[in-house]
């Protein structure tokens, strides 16, 4: 069974085309005209061990918000098509993640009972002219679209690029847990029988 999906979303603010396999090595190619967002999700990919390829194009002009948050939405439909049933996987993932002075918590469900638990208090600094406030957007999107139950907390950390950067590679791991198969599960992970 091949788990990978391509979706596209076309509005008035953006155009987005996603491509995904769970089942890759890591490769990436993405372009969203959001140099920081792009290098996140290079990290999501990379770590995660998930293909990936985004083309978005959006109002940047207004503001990044719709553009980060229309990747969210297309993203989390994007996986959540590609895992099908989900039967055979792992359901759960976590990972403590340290990136330098940093150390981040990110623990998931793949429930299909989408929730966003975000504890990251990063002093609202920009990095350049990127504000990290919208990486709560994009994974409250992500989630919405995917059915994640998320929880992601900051612990420490002083360096907001690097605690962003805990947060993304966190989830890589975290994901990559959760959508990994177990050859003992013989269906879904759920004593419902239906996720």
């Amino acid at each position: 069974m091949k788990r990978s999906a391509q979706l596209k979303r076309d509005t008035r603010e953006t155009k987005i085309d996603i491509k995904i396999n769970i089942d890759g090595v890591g490769k990436s190619s993405i372009n969203t005209g959001i140099e920081f967002f792009d290098h996140m999700l290079e990290l999501f990919s990379r770590h995660s061990k998930i293909d990936l390829t985004i083309r978005a194009k959006g109002d940047l002009g207004v503001d990044h918000h719709h553009t980060i948050e229309d990747v969210g939405i297309t993203l989390g439909k994007a996986l959540k098509k590609a895992l099908g049933t989900k039967a055979g996987i792992r359901r759960y993932g976590h990972c403590m993640l340290p990136m330098d002075e940093s150390l981040v918590s990110v623990a998931l469900d793949i429930s299909n009972r989408p929730f966003l638990v975000y504890g990251v208090d990063y002093g609202k600094k920009k990095i350049r002219n990127f504000d990290p406030q919208l990486i709560e957007e994009f994974l409250y999107a992500f989630v919405i679209n995917s059915g994640i139950t998320l929880h992601v907390s900051l612990l420490y950390g002083k360096n907001v690029h690097h605690i962003f950067e805990a947060v993304f590679k966190g989830l890589a791991k975290a994901v990559e847990m959760a959508v990994g198969i177990d050859k003992r599960e013989k269906g879904v992970p759920s004593t419902k029988g239906l996720l």
